[in-house]
Parts: structure tokens; C-alpha cells; sequence
């Protein structure tokens, strides 16, 4: 066997170090264009249709309210053209007379038009309860004493006082005005037309 010389031996070695190095996959170059991805910002709310994040200011109300009236109350004709609607309510037993509910709407505020119903009970003290019932701001109104209108009929009382009367109203304030509904008659017929009331007043809804 031939002796090969140290020195060869090291020089293979060498070189096929050299040949493995070069052999090898070169590894990718960073693209100099490329961006390190940055935490992306969340993008500020848009305010939504009802306003949310937004200043506001009071918006117009309803242009009317809708409601489901009792079965033993009856439509009648308006007698006069500020009502938008007329309902009787049966007398109950020992009264000579019905009750009657008005719907009707105007400006002037809750305050100054509970005031208004109270002087035609000769100031009598009323009271006022308040709800919101389907989004809409209700003020409940009771009065009870002799009942009467400088007005007349047109302004929503009798011609002449009627005594042991009461009034349950409920006034809707959608801002701009007042959405009025007015029951008046004999004490002992509103009093036990109060459980049909309420359930009237629990169905008032904006149209």
C-alpha cells in the first residue's frame, strides 16, 4: 500500500469543505421594499343612525300615537274639529250618565295644560303620576270635584258645573307638543273605567 502524503490528504479535506459550502441552497435575500407589518389602528366609530357619539339635539316627535281601544268603549262623532278621536264609556250602575274620552293634540307643555284641567274643576288639586310606555313620556292626570268650562263644550267641559265628576287623563310629550286623552264623566263610571284605561294607555305606541 501506497503512502499518501499528509499534506494531499489536507488539501482534499479542503477542498471538498470548499465544494460542500458552495453546494448549499444560498439563502433568500430581504427585499429591501418590504415593510415589517405594523399593529393595525382601529378605525373610529361612525356614529350610528340614532346618533350614538354624536351631538344631539331634541328631535320632533311622533306625528301622532297609535293605541288599541277598549272593546266597551264606543266610537263617536267628533263634535268639534280640535278632537281627533271620541269614545263613550258605559255608566256604571247607579250614574244617569256615560263618560267620554277625546284624543286630541297641542303645543303648550305637560305643566300648563294640567293647570288648564284643574281650573275647570275649580283648581281642585290633581294627581299626576308619570309612566313611558313604548319609548313615549306619559303623565297620568286624575282630578275630581265639580267639573265646569268657561269654554263650553268647545274647550272640553260641560256649560254648566256638574258635581261628582272626575277627570283621568293621560298627556304623551313628544317635545314640539302634546298628545292629549281626556276622560271625563261621572265620579263612580271613571273610577271603575280605570282598569280598561290603563290597559288603553299601555297600548300607546308612535305612528
Amino acid at each position: 500500500m501506497k503512502h499518501v502524503p499528509t499534506v494531499v490528504v489536507g488539501i482534499v479535506v479542503v477542498g471538498a469543505a470548499a465544494f460542500a459550502a458552495c453546494s448549499k441552497t444560498p439563502e433568500p435575500r430581504p427585499d429591501p421594499a418590504a415593510k415589517t407589518a405594523e399593529p393595525s389602528t382601529p378605525s373610529t366609530p361612525t356614529a350610528s343612525a340614532s346618533g350614538a357619539g354624536m351631538s344631539t339635539t331634541t328631535a320632533a316627535g311622533p306625528d301622532d300615537i297609535g293605541y288599541d281601544a277598549p272593546a266597551a268603549w264606543t266610537s263617536m262623532p267628533n263634535t268639534n274639529t280640535m278632537r281627533k278621536a271620541t269614545f263613550k264609556i258605559p255608566k256604571a250602575a247607579g250614574d244617569t250618565e256615560d263618560a267620554e274620552l277625546t284624543v286630541s293634540a297641542a303645543a303648550g307643555g305637560v305643566e300648563q295644560n294640567v293647570k288648564r284641567w284643574s281650573g275647570q274643576f275649580g283648581n281642585a288639586e290633581p294627581k299626576t303620576e308619570q309612566r313611558t310606555v313604548n319609548g313615549l313620556k306619559i303623565t297620568i292626570v286624575e282630578i275630581k270635584g265639580t267639573f265646569s268650562s268657561g269654554g263650553g263644550p268647545m274647550m272640553g267641559g260641560p256649560s254648566t258645573p256638574k258635581e261628582k265628576q272626575m277627570l283621568l287623563g293621560a298627556i304623551v310629550d313628544t317635545g314640539d307638543r302634546q298628545h292629549f286623552f281626556k276622560m271625563t264623566g261621572p265620579e263612580k263610571t271613571v273610577t271603575a273605567a280605570r282598569k280598561d284605561f290603563d290597559s288603553f294607555v299601555s297600548s300607546f305606541r308612535a305612528k
